[in-house]
């Protein structure tokens, strides 16, 4: 198997790995919460961070379907460059977001790796399909 053949199912499962990890983190948002807030918090306190941290997650969802449809339409699926910057933007975020969860980090970490892991491959993507659709390039 070559090395670009392989890039392949190992960006898939990488970023699979992370959309786990970020539905585990929806299930499981509540002791990630309580450590945004102080000790004696109040329901409104505890609602508005929720909600912050529930919107982070919805717009990493978001990014997840553009990064997926541009894999699974062939456009970024062979483009090594691509591929490589997914690969470990999503592999860091998977162990970064384990331990988010398992060491119960603060809430704005959550945008630190939100920023460098899920925004930054988008924008590869985007420059990708730019390349592909607006200036008709071939797509590896």
């Amino acid at each position: 198997m070559s090395a670009v053949s392989s890039l392949v199912p190992a960006r898939f499962l990488t970023i699979t790995a992370h959309l786990v990890i970020v539905i585990t983190i929806f299930w499981s948002r509540e002791n990630n919460v309580k450590a945004c807030l102080p000790l004696d918090f109040t329901k409104e306190q505890y609602d508005n961070e929720d909600r912050k941290l529930v919107v982070a997650l919805a717009v990493t969802l978001g990014l997840f379907a553009v990064e997926f449809a541009g894999f699974f339409s062939g456009v970024s699926m062979f483009n090594c460059s691509q591929s490589l910057l997914s690969l470990a933007v999503h592999c860091s975020a998977s162990v970064s977001l384990s331990f988010f969860v398992f060491e119960k980090w603060e809430c704005w970490t959550y945008w630190v790796i939100f920023a460098f892991c899920s925004v930054l491959p988008v924008l590869g993507e985007i420059l990708v399909f730019i390349a592909v659709f607006g200036l008709k390039k071939k797509p590896l």
